[in-house]
């Protein structure tokens, strides 16, 4: 007699609907019988510059050691981030991406019977890892696209342990300033841990958003989570950071697993971030690419939400499913977001300039056929 695997799994995980990730641009060449390197993929906020050249050095330089485990402790790479971060070294805790580090919270403070707090239209990960344990999401109404942290902070009770906040957020790449930022902080209990996503926040470097960092002496409550998946172009190698108290990051420690960064992204994560040519180029990239974009969506008489990610979410004022099923006929692929609530919408990664106008083309021709 075989058994209900499903009924058999924990209540929460049996509500959870897998993670889709972007459509991959060799199961669309496949669908549409097309070469792959006619299609542009502009759904997944990766960086369109390529890894750079040094991570892409370092890789080469560790092949050779394919054999060995990793440094578990990844003792080089969390040298540089204490260094590049101003914190001390056993306030890193490394991460199989970002992901990994809200991942290991979830596991470490939730659990039955408590909540996490976090807003409508957020990063899909939230939920995923907040049901996964037992505990109970609190779903905040947004307030124009983006976090309403008034009312976020209204939310949070006696069982809440965590609030997920994103800083710019995914999809929407809205953001809050550092006057909300202060206000927020000051106001949470000290019971629970501020996890402050800042995946996007070197692009947006010498704006108005505050830089997460610069809380973390005067919160013991705060754990800032970065990425080396989108400015640093290291998607594939999924290597990320939180950086938060020792006690915290000694507990996240305790139930991360040994080995969760391998060594090949331990030693692309190290060059990359000494590569400051790299990043201000992917920057430069980014903002010509958002303004081409703009311009774009405006002459096509389309609104956006502004953004301060390395994407854009344009609203066609329809429902976008047919929009981004015509694209993918014209071999452009981008991400829809209607499971975030946000049906007339998609979210457009920023590519190369020809990436940009290829997409504004396809575009323009499919909202042509009504």
């Amino acid at each position: 007699m075989s058994g209900n695997f499903l009924a058999l799994a924990q209540p929460g995980v049996q509500q959870l609907s897998p993670y889709v990730p972007g459509k991959p641009v060799d199961e669309l060449a496949r669908e549409l019988n097309i070469d792959p390197a006619s299609i542009v993929k502009l759904a997944s906020n990766e960086n369109p510059l390529g890894a750079s050249p040094k991570a892409l050095a370092a890789i080469r330089e560790e092949l050779a050691e394919l054999t060995r485990y990793p440094d578990g402790n990844g003792f080089a790479l969390k040298t540089l981030l204490a260094d590049h971060c101003r914190v001390e070294l056993n306030q890193v805790t490394l991460g199989n991406g970002s992901n990994d580090i809200l991942e290991l919270v979830a596991r470490a403070y939730l659990a039955p019977g408590l909540n996490a707090v976090f807003s409508e239209h957020a990063f899909a990960v939230y939920p995923i890892v907040t049901q996964a344990v037992g505990a109970t999401a609190k779903v905040i109404p947004a307030k124009d696209w983006g976090h309403d942290l008034s009312a976020m902070l209204a939310a949070i009770d006696a069982d809440t342990r965590v609030v997920f906040i994103a800083n710019p957020n995914n999809p929407t790449g809205t953001w809050f300033g550092a006057e909300a930022l202060d206000e927020f902080l000051q106001d949470v209990p000290e019971h629970v841990l501020v996890v402050l996503d800042e995946a996007y926040i070197e692009y947006a470097e010498g704006s108005d958003l505050p830089d997460g960092l610069d809380y973390l002496a005067a919160y013991p409550n705060l754990l800032v989570s970065r990425t080396f998946s989108k400015a640093y172009g290291l998607a594939a190698l999924r290597v990320g950071y939180g950086l938060s108290t020792a006690v915290v990051a000694d507990v996240l420690n305790r139930v991360r697993q040994p080995f969760n960064v391998n060594s090949l992204a331990l030693a692309a994560a190290c060059a990359a971030l000494q590569d400051a040519d790299y990043l201000a180029e992917s920057r430069r990239l980014n903002e010509a690419g958002m303004q081409q974009l703009e311009a774009g969506f405006r002459e096509l008489g389309l609104s956006w939400i502004p953004s301060k990610g390395n994407f854009i979410c344009v609203d066609l004022g329809r429902v976008a499913a047919p929009v981004f099923q015509g694209l993918l006929r014209e071999g452009v692929i981008v991400r829809p977001v209607a499971n975030y609530g946000m049906p007339n919408h998609l979210r457009i990664t920023i590519g190369l300039p020809a990436e940009n106008s290829r997409f504004l083309e396809a575009l323009t021709k499919v909202l042509a056929r009504g």
